[in-house]
């Protein structure tokens, strides 16, 4: 299988600029979120970063500290997810000693720990709704309040959110405050789940599997083509993450320089319906527009082809020149 895979080396793809603060992706999507980063992290605008679980939000903050003039400073992550409630607020502002039981000693937050840095609050949506008010507050005033302190501390520190929740909807319920999310919504990055982005699924698996030969002392070069034809017809619910687990695991198991289809896991190797073929059925929404249909079938055809315009075009009875005119009007 050519086109796609035909992909550069983790060196040459960093000389092109494909690969950005450990970031992959040539796709057009990628390559806005490359041109975002660059505007944004230059400024101290905080910055709410949305998308699926395993997308690369993390990546992404991170990025954006080491592109800014906070690069040299502390780059501090919070689990907003992993935190109980009742150490929450001891957790980000820390406390004095006796302010509570078993608090021995002073305790430095992580916000302190963050002071002239970035502080990273990934699943910000899952923050009790009583650590909000405090958080809105210390962002507010640039102060914050160990527990149990009779003074407040200043602090110097660039915020950036992200959650894989769909933030209308926790604003709807009561679950996220609205003027924290106005707080935090500053400047906004989408990032595409993978399944939208699959001219970026050979030059991943690639450095994946570059990756991992090193670690673990293997000389895996390629993979098969039917491997190559999973891999583009798979939908990655678990996005990047699972991408590179699917892959460690490949070149654990290959037993030469080739990665099989077998060597995939299992649920890649699960038999599909035939896209395109004879007798296939296309499942579509009567409510879908005529431009919609249009652009699922050349997306679908697209995966079928695993990129291959040629083939693609040849498949649609249309020249490459129109493909090409079509997939930048559709965004494909």
């Amino acid at each position: 299988m050519k086109g796609l895979w035909e992909t550069p080396g983790v060196s040459e793809a960093r000389r092109g600029g494909a690969i950005t603060q450990n970031m992959i992706g040539q796709s057009p999507g990628m390559q806005r979120i490359f041109r975002l980063i660059a505007k944004v992290a230059p400024t101290e605008s905080p910055v709410l970063i949305t998308g699926e679980s395993g997308t690369g939000k993390e990546m992404i903050a991170t990025a954006i500290h080491l592109q800014s003039r906070r690069a040299h400073r502390p780059f501090v992550a919070v689990n907003s997810s992993a935190i109980p409630e009742t150490l929450f607020e001891s957790e980000l502002f820390g406390h004095v000693r006796g302010a509570f039981t078993g608090a021995n000693t002073d305790r430095v937050g992580l916000m302190q720990h963050a002071d002239g840095g970035t502080i990273f609050f990934d699943e910000v949506a899952e923050m009790p709704l009583s650590v909000q008010v405090k958080l809105l507050r210390a962002l507010q005033n640039g102060e914050i309040r160990p527990v149990g302190a009779r003074e407040s501390r200043r602090v110097d520190i660039r915020v950036i959110a992200a959650t894989n929740r769909d933030v209308k909807r926790a604003l709807a319920e009561g679950r996220f405050r609205e003027d924290l999310y106005y707080r935090l919504n500053v400047f906004h990055i989408e990032l595409p789940p993978l399944r939208e982005r699959r001219e970026d699924i050979p030059l991943l698996a690639n450095y994946f599997r570059e990756k991992y030969s090193r670690a673990l002392g293997k000389r895996v070069k390629r993979f098969s083509e039917r491997a190559q034809l999973l891999l583009m017809r798979y939908d990655y619910p678990g996005n990047v993450r699972e991408l590179e687990n699917a892959i460690e695991r490949a070149v654990t198991l290959a037993e030469h320089v080739e990665i099989t289809h077998l060597d995939l896991p299992p649920a890649m190797r699960e038999p599909r319906v035939p896209l395109l073929e004879r007798g296939s059925t296309f499942p579509y929404s009567e409510t879908m527009t005529l431009a919609q249909l249009e652009a699922e079938h050349i997306r679908r055809v697209l995966v079928h082809t695993a990129g291959n315009t040629t083939k693609a075009a040849k498949i649609l009875g249309i020249s490459r020149s129109t493909l090409w005119r079509k997939m930048r009007e559709y965004e494909l």
